[in-house]
């Protein structure tokens, strides 16, 4: 089971990283992740969708950490005005999070919706309205460098 976890740190890195456009250290978010799957792993020896419950404690991790910080507009991470990093940065939390979910990591809807204890249908309406912000920022960012 530690082989299987160990395999899966970078994608939670990845994942930790895409989420620290809200300003909460990355590595630290990996750490409590870890931490709080050795505590459950206590008496569960096997599971199933590994990934998915790995996920799913790093969403709840992140989800505690934000307790005192507004969704949507979070602090800037630094990245240059208008770049993807920004905007990423502009989504919501949960918009945020299924986004890099399915596109980061390659999780299917059914799945995400599991990891992040959500319908699908949130899945789903979460994913478009990200897309549809991203769409708009970007292309409207396009258009003033082009008139420039």
């Amino acid at each position: 089971m530690e082989a299987r976890i160990a395999e899966l740190i970078p994608r939670l890195r990845r994942y930790a990283r895409a989420l620290s456009t809200s300003g909460l250290p990355s590595d630290g978010l990996v750490r409590a992740t870890l931490e709080r799957a050795g505590q459950e792993l206590g008496g569960a020896q096997t599971r199933s969708d590994l990934r998915g419950w790995l996920f799913g404690l790093m969403h709840d991790v992140y989800v505690r950490s934000l307790a005192g910080i507004e969704e949507g507009g979070l602090a800037n991470d630094g990245s240059p005005p208008g770049s993807f990093e920004q905007v990423i940065g502009e989504l919501t939390a949960g918009q945020r999070e299924v986004f890099l979910l399915v596109t980061l990591e390659d999780m299917r809807y059914d799945e995400v919706a599991r990891a992040l204890n959500v319908p699908i249908g949130t899945v789903m309406s979460r994913l478009s309205r990200a897309r549809e912000k991203l769409r708009l920022r970007l292309t409207s960012q396009a258009r003033l460098r082009a008139s420039k």
